[in-house]
């Protein structure tokens, strides 16, 4: 049943998507998280982060297309699938997400203040505990070289699963989850 719903997701490239917020034509909703919103994000987009995602939370309104965007299209995909559970009949979602809207050359709001990016904080601490368990297991102990193991496992299983552990730990550290601009 989710699969034959799944099949009613549409596609918008960022040209064609320009043209409708333009034209005040949909209702543009971020899936991504508070920190990575804050720091740029399509302006008039909504932000409603996959984590935390309510379908209650993105109007039905007959008269706007409901169109989401992540970074690349994966999130948004999810959260597509959430809106159709609930009932929605006509979701669209911004293809290759962020990336393809900034390669347009279109708009985005950039706040110079905002955390760095929740894929940079997880290579530096990610980086940081290898580079720990390695010291600790050459100087200290050579179990302490586990550490490292156990993070390049880690790192391994969310390339697999596009699913990473840290990053949804740092995702609700407090400096980000603020997301005003």
């Amino acid at each position: 049943m989710a699969t034959s719903r799944m099949n009613k997701l549409q596609t918008v490239d960022a040209h064609n998507l320009k043209q409708l917020l333009e034209q005040q034509a949909i209702t543009l909703i971020d899936v991504r998280e508070p920190a990575e919103y804050a720091a740029e994000h399509i302006p008039g987009a909504r932000l409603i982060s996959l984590s935390k995602f309510d379908p209650r939370k993105v109007p039905q309104d007959q008269n706007t297309q409901v169109v989401l965007y992540c970074r690349s299209g994966n999130r948004s995909t999810m959260a597509a699938q959430k809106l159709f559970d609930t009932g929605f009949t006509r979701v669209t979602h911004l293809e290759g997400g962020m990336g393809a809207w900034k390669q347009a050359g279109y708009p985005i709001k950039i706040n110079k203040n905002a955390p760095i990016s929740l894929m940079r904080q997880v290579q530096i601490v990610a980086g940081l505990l290898v580079l720990t368990g390695t010291l600790l297991g050459a100087f200290v102990s050579p179990w302490f070289l586990i550490l490292s193991g156990f993070v390049g496992a880690g790192l391994m299983f969310a390339g697999i699963t596009d699913t990473c552990a840290l990053g949804m730990l740092l995702a609700k550290l407090p400096y980000n989850q603020q997301s005003s601009v």
